[in-house]
This record gives structure tokens, C-alpha cells and sequence, in this order.
């Protein structure tokens, strides 16, 4: 038996030899054929690397809050309607590239949906960033600067689901809308983005027109295809 313990652990399984351990520690095994023990170590070894893969995943995902769809109190007149959501849960929205817009009043709950969309595709194995928008030209500010831009956009291209917080909340220069129109052309039908804002899709024109040519592109690929929640109701941080 200690000769088994000492293989796992060198081979590096935890999951398995923490099953191991608890089968030994119960007396279990001695009842046990050698399939189901089989299956079972190796059951108990694919639950410990999902959730080693789940840790890591939410990790490099950097939430600002902590939030999940098992929290969530919907409420179709505040806009949050369950089966919508529970469609998104599914995650098939990322592997169509489908893009998601949330808009509402401050204290809607929008940064909340936004968050625990992203939280469950972590859950099923999908890369997630989550950024600010100005934390967002921040890191392309930097990159340029560094000389690391395409390797940034390299990377935010192969991000299952960006999300994007705060859209909105002031109009974008003319380099930002030439380094957006490319973040979203690199995704655009391949890769999902949810965008948060407290400005309705109705009045993202006048936010982007420092460059039109660039607003219609971006417009184009974003909010004819996308995904929409309209929250409202009063604040919830108010309660």
C-alpha cells in the first residue's frame, strides 16, 4: 500500500492520492475490484486538475467583483430574464463569437451580470479577461510604448470572453477608437466580448464620432449581432 502512495505522489496526482488515501483510511479498497477503484482514483484526479484549471482560469480573469449566476436575482422587469441568461450559461454564445451589450442606470446590477457570465465561463474551461475600459487603454498606452502592442492584442485576441467594464463614460480620441476598431475586428464573429455601459446603445455614435468611419465599423461588428440586456429599476446599492 505504501509503495502505491509513494508512486502517486511521485507521478504527481493529488486528486488520486488524496482518494487513495481516504480509501486506505476507510478500508474501503479492501472491498473494491480493481475497475471501480480504477475509475474512482481516476475520477478524484480529473475533479482536482478541473478545479486546479478553474482556479487559474478566474485568477487570470481579474475580476473586479466576485459574482456567479447562482447568486443572481432575476427579475424580468428589471430586465434580467432567467431563461436569457440561463441560454448565456451555456457558454455557446463564446464559441459562436457572439458579442453581449448590458446597459442600464449606475446600480442596475450590470458589472454583476457581466461578472458572473465570466465567472461561469471559467468554470467551463474558457480564458476570460475582465477590464475597466480606462484600465483597458491604459495597458494599450503602455504596451505601445514598450514596444509589446501586437503581443498585448495577440493575447486579448485569443481571450475566449473580454469583457469590457464602464463603455462609454467618456467619448474615445482618435487613437483609441483606431486601437478598438482592431480589438474588435481581431474578434469580431471569432471571440466573444461583453460591453458594459451606463450610456444606451443609442448614443455610442456620439461617443465615437472623433472618427465616423471608425464608429460605423465598430458599431457594425458590435450591436448588430450582439446579445441584449436593457437592466433598470432603482439603484441596488441603495439597499
Amino acid at each position: 500500500m505504501d509503495e502505491i502512495s509513494a508512486t502517486i505522489k511521485q507521478l504527481r496526482l493529488p486528486g488520486m492520492e488524496q482518494c487513495w488515501r481516504s480509501l486506505i483510511e476507510t478500508r474501503r479498497v479492501d472491498g473494491m475490484s480493481l475497475r471501480d477503484g480504477l475509475l474512482l482514483l481516476l475520477q478524484a484526479e480529473n475533479e482536482q486538475r478541473n478545479e486546479n484549471r478553474n482556479m487559474r482560469l478566474l485568477k487570470h480573469a481579474r475580476f473586479r467583483y466576485q459574482a456567479t449566476l447562482m447568486e443572481t436575482q432575476f427579475d424580468v422587469t428589471r430586465g434580467l430574464d432567467k431563461n436569457r441568461v440561463m441560454e448565456l450559461a451555456t457558454c455557446r454564445y463564446i464559441k459562436s463569437g457572439v458579442p453581449v451589450i448590458i446597459t442600464g442606470p449606475a446600480g442596475t446590477g450590470k458589472s454583476w451580470l457581466a461578472t458572473a457570465l465570466g465567472h461561469q465561463a471559467c468554470m467551463l474551461g474558457f480564458k476570460v479577461r475582465y477590464f475597466h475600459v480606462f484600465k483597458l487603454f491604459e495597458e494599450i498606452t503602455n504596451n505601445r510604448i514598450e514596444g509589446t502592442l501586437s503581443k498585448f492584442f495577440k493575447k486579448l485576441a485569443d481571450t475566449d470572453l473580454l469583457i469590457i467594464d464602464d463603455f462609454g463614460v467618456r467619448s474615445l480620441d482618435k487613437q483609441q477608437m483606431l486601437d478598438f476598431m482592431e480589438l474588435m475586428e481581431d474578434r469580431h464573429g471569432m471571440k466573444s466580448t461583453i460591453i458594459v455601459s451606463q450610456l444606451p446603445v443609442a448614443n455610442w455614435y456620439d461617443m465615437m464620432k472623433v472618427n465616423s468611419t471608425a464608429a460605423d465599423a465598430i458599431l457594425d461588428r458590435i450591436v448588430h449581432t450582439a446579445q441584449r440586456f436593457e437592466l433598470k429599476g432603482d439603484s441596488l446599492r441603495k439597499k
